[in-house]
């Protein structure tokens, strides 16, 4: 070998150990760089003429295995979803409480329980009256409160969601921008296995928000998908953009009608200006995204139904008044007259009849509604699956509203008004199609001395809570948050005991009356609070319903830890077995550093040898 030979070997030599030690360096310096991956040189010989000539940086690797990121990106969809859940559902059993506790629900009602069973056998006694008026007063306060909370959890939510699509967008214009450098580069290796680590970290990001689909292209650019097929980066970015409400309350949900919707929703605008909305879509199905939405939209929006039927219970076992109508006669006609005096809207009038053809009996709910804006109402209404629920509009009057009722039932069943605010109801007569089995109406009590036990104890507000449906939601949508005990009843505790002006102040009719309706009198509870189902709706007590209530939570909750401990150890599992490759370990970089350093030495030797064998040489002539 020639000296000129030697140093080209010795030159090439020295630059591909300066090589492997800036990629060292770089190892050491981003080991705790989020997405960095651990990188080493190959290289290659380089020969002319059967002779060695030199060596030479071949390529910079990324030590990362494919399959297992795939894996884990996948992995870390779940868990950031199952984690996030868990959180909430967390504070969901902070606001419930420990049902053991004093302060929880379930407490707080057996104290109003306990406090009107000793108001029965001690009716005349002062402390004992206001006493029931006290934990009355706790009881909705503490639902009050609740309310509050269960709204304050669904406004984080809000918040979170602005913050995740914030995320995405960034996510996303990276993705484009890193896939376009790719295309276009040409940029030595260990420039663009940085782009790639680039790449790869906002994949990870965004994988950790919403479900994703990645094609990877030959020039190492990808395309990203939701997991209904809708792109959303390539060589450009789509942006999603959310309308976050400043203010949440029960009423404010999410609806596909646009003019119904009151929280934020979330639509994605490509590059040529198309949008679509991608909760109505059905797009995002995990990642921290869809466990935000499945909290704000569907668990607490069930927790909340939850303290609002049961505050709507309570409310109407305590004041609302079930009347069987009177039987009435016309020629071959028969059927009952019922009277609508004091009619509220949300009070209703309830028609059983049956198909003499079929011997089948059907049932049908005729509900007062002052605002026809509200119409048509839905069958949900009431908890019964087989009960037809038809709003009346009463704001025309009396007339009116029969003239509706006639028009809904086509014949079948007939109604009138023979007198004053009587309500006929007849079936068809000669023609025998239909027979009246029963009619009752139910209407609310407004007065404390209306010589009846029942009374408005709980108010909606200044209002009386009827159940009336005047727009988009029911009255029982965030009652929780608003009932509040008769202020009459607060002015005037002589009222738990006197429902007229003839009651003895020690008599126990009016407390025997509500404490056997809030005890012992079972009711039927609508199903959109979880418990129950559509096609069995709960019946029972309204203890036994705030039991099961607390039961479903916790078991809700007990679910969510599960599933994302479970998670964790498979999310854990596989970034470790990432990280064997892929991490920087210090202590292999320091051992390939010394290798480095002792090649970069001899080569330099060599550098100093042919000086001095050319300093001779010189001499030498």
């Amino acid at each position: 070998m020639s000296l000129t030979q030697a140093l080209r070997t010795a030159a090439a030599g020295l630059n591909a150990a300066q090589g492997g030690l800036s990629l060292v360096s770089a190892n050491v310096a981003n080991a705790q760089t989020p997405g960095y991956t651990r990188k080493t040189v190959e290289t290659a010989t380089v020969a002319a003429g059967g002779d060695l000539v030199s060596v030479r940086l071949a390529s910079v690797n990324r030590l990362v295995d494919q399959y297992i990121q795939k894996q884990l990106r996948t992995e870390s969809t779940g868990g950031s979803y199952a984690t996030l859940r868990s959180q909430f559902y967390d504070r969901l059993q902070n606001i419930y409480g420990d049902p053991n506790s004093a302060t929880s629900l379930e407490s707080v009602y057996n104290d109003f329980t306990e406090a009107i069973q000793a108001l029965t056998t001690n009716p005349s006694d002062y402390s004992t009256r206001a006493n029931v008026l006290s934990t009355g007063v706790a009881m909705a306060q503490q639902l009050n409160n609740m309310s509050e909370d269960i709204q304050s959890l669904r406004q984080n939510a809000e918040q979170g969601l602005a913050e995740c699509i914030a995320s995405v967008n960034t996510c996303l214009r990276g993705l484009a921008q890193v896939n376009n450098q790719l295309t276009a580069s040409h940029a030595d290796d260990a420039s663009r296995a940085t782009m790639l680590d680039q790449r790869d970290y906002y994949l990870d990001q965004l994988a950790e928000l919403m479900d994703i689909q990645v094609t990877h292209n030959a020039d190492d650019s990808v395309a990203v998908f939701t997991s209904s097929g809708i792109q959303l980066a390539g060589a450009s970015a789509s942006t999603l953009s959310f309308d976050a409400q400043g203010m949440i309350t029960a009423g404010a949900q999410w609806n596909a009608d646009e003019s119904k919707r009151q929280v934020g929703t979330i639509i994605a605008t490509n590059s040529s200006g198309g949008t679509i909305d991608l909760i109505a879509s059905r797009s995002i199905r995990s990642g921290k995204i869809a466990a935000y939405l499945e909290m704000r939209d569907k668990v607490l929006v069930q927790a909340q139904n939850q303290l609002d039927e049961f505050a709507a219970a309570v409310s109407r076992t305590l004041s609302d008044v079930t009347t069987a109508g009177t039987p009435a006669t016309s020629g071959a006609q028969s059927g009952f007259d019922v009277d609508l005096t004091g009619l509220l809207a949300g009070n209703s009038v309830k028609v059983s009849w049956m198909d003499t053809l079929t011997g089948r009996t059907h049932t049908a709910t005729l509900m007062r509604v002052d605002n026809p804006s509200a119409l048509p109402l839905s069958d949900s209404l009431t908890a019964d699956p087989n009960d037809k629920v038809i709003g009346i509009d009463f704001s025309g009057g009396l007339a009116s509203a029969v003239t509706q009722m006639n028009k809904a039932f086509n014949g079948q069943v007939q109604f009138s008004n023979p007198a004053g605010n009587t309500l006929r109801v007849l079936d068809d007569g000669a023609a025998s199609v239909a027979d009246i089995v029963a009619v009752t109406v139910t209407k609310t009590q407004t007065s404390l001395s209306g010589g009846t036990a029942a009374l408005p104890f709980f108010m909606d507000g200044p209002d009386y809570f009827s159940g009336a449906v005047a727009g988009t939601y029911p009255q029982s949508v965030g009652y929780a948050a608003r009932i509040t005990v008769n202020p009459s009843l607060l002015a005037d505790v002589s009222k738990l005991v006197q429902f007229d002006v003839n009651t003895p102040s020690g008599d126990q009719t009016r407390p025997t009356f509500l404490y056997d309706k809030l005890v012992n009198t079972g009711q039927t509870y609508v199903t959109n609070t979880g418990v129950g189902s559509d096609a069995a709706p709960y019946n029972g007590t309204i203890a036994s319903f705030l039991r099961q209530a607390m039961a479903l939570q916790g078991e809700n909750a007990a679910g969510a830890a599960k599933l994302a401990e479970g998670q964790k150890m498979v999310v854990d599992a596989l970034q470790q077995r990432l990280n064997e490759g892929a991490a920087v370990n210090i202590d292999e970089e320091m051992t390939t550093l010394l290798t480095l350093q002792t090649a970069y030495g001899a080569n330099a030797r060599v550098f100093s040898v042919v000086n001095e064998m050319l300093k001779t040489l010189l001499q030498m002539m």
